[in-house]
């Protein structure tokens, strides 16, 4: 169970209350029904939107030009509650009953604020609407993707309830913020501001969906498991966050301080001056004492073999 409480989904709540409700009427003329979908709460089921619009508008007594004047509670099951629902009272059976469910979840939202003369929706001025369809926006991924266009409907069970409620109570005289989460300094402290515990609500519709229809609920669907690995990722995202801003300026630092060396795996060969030896050898034995030697060798030999023609 999905269940969500925003400013407004769309026009701005610190106005009229006219945009979101011709909004939440859409079902209304995009498909023209043959009895249209009207709103309702826990004294009727036949609610006319004029009447939603000005009972909403008129209930802000000493709010502020910049405060809040109502709220937008999102009630929605998932597919297996959906089926849950129709395989028990059938599809129009289904949708009265998620109709009486969200009345006891506006019980629920009044008895969070825990303040005395705020006991149940009847304490609320607030109306719902079911709506049997969700359409795409430009935040999912198929829409970014290219792969479908946005305000096209989604496909499978997509029944839900939206509720608008006032600021004030049902008399006109307290103020009522789900926003406010404020503690105080003190027990007497909190009750005269006020508080509104989020979590706590969230998991008050999934126990008051499976007291009230017999559903079993799988651990791994519960929102506490869906909260705990959530505020998990978180925190590792946290710490890998935290662990490479500490890294990054020692890997800095060692830049920083690490010498350049010229790295040299072989030993160069020294450089030879054969010029210089060339000239050292001429020194020791010049180059005109050898032909000498030579020229004299050749003689002798010359001598000696006309000698030996002679003889």
């Amino acid at each position: 169970m999905y269940i969500n409480i925003t400013d407004s989904e769309k026009g701005n709540n610190k106005s009229s209350s006219a945009q979101l409700v011709h909004y939440l009427d859409k079902e209304n003329r995009l498909y023209e029904p043959e009895e249209h979908a009207l709103w309702f709460n826990g004294t009727g089921k036949s609610v006319q939107s004029y009447e939603v619009r000005n009972r909403i508008d008129s209930n802000i007594a000493k709010l502020c030009r910049d405060d809040a004047k109502f709220f937008l509670i999102n009630i929605s099951p998932s597919q297996k509650e959906i089926s849950h629902l129709t395989g028990l009272y059938g599809e129009d059976g289904a949708r009265e009953k998620l109709k009486e469910y969200a009345v006891k979840i506006m019980d629920e939202y009044a008895k969070n604020f825990k303040k005395e003369k705020i006991n149940s929706n009847t304490d609320l001025l607030w109306f719902g609407k079911l709506e049997n369809h969700r359409y795409y926006s430009h935040k999912d991924k198929e829409v970014k993707n290219g792969q479908v266009k946005r305000g096209t409907v989604k496909p499978g069970e997509q029944m839900h309830i939206q509720v608008i409620v006032s600021r004030k109570d049902i008399t006109n005289t307290i103020r009522l913020s789900p926003m406010n989460k404020s503690r105080g300094k003190n027990t007497e402290h909190s009750k005269k501001l006020g508080q509104f515990d989020r979590v706590a609500f969230k998991l008050s519709g999934e126990r008051v969906f499976d007291q009230q229809f017999g559903f079993q609920r799988p651990v791994s669907e519960t929102f506490n498991h869906a909260n705990a690995n959530a505020k998990n990722l978180k925190e590792r995202l946290e710490i890998r966050s935290l662990a490479r801003a500490e890294k990054a300026p020692q890997i800095e630092k060692l830049t920083e301080q690490k010498p350049e060396v010229s790295t040299s795996y072989l030993k160069l060969p020294e450089q030879t001056n054969y010029l210089d030896i060339l000239l050292e050898k001429q020194e020791a034995e010049p180059l005109g004492v050898g032909f000498k030697k030579k020229r004299k060798r050749k003689k002798n030999k010359s001598q000696q073999t006309e000698q030996g023609l002679g003889m």
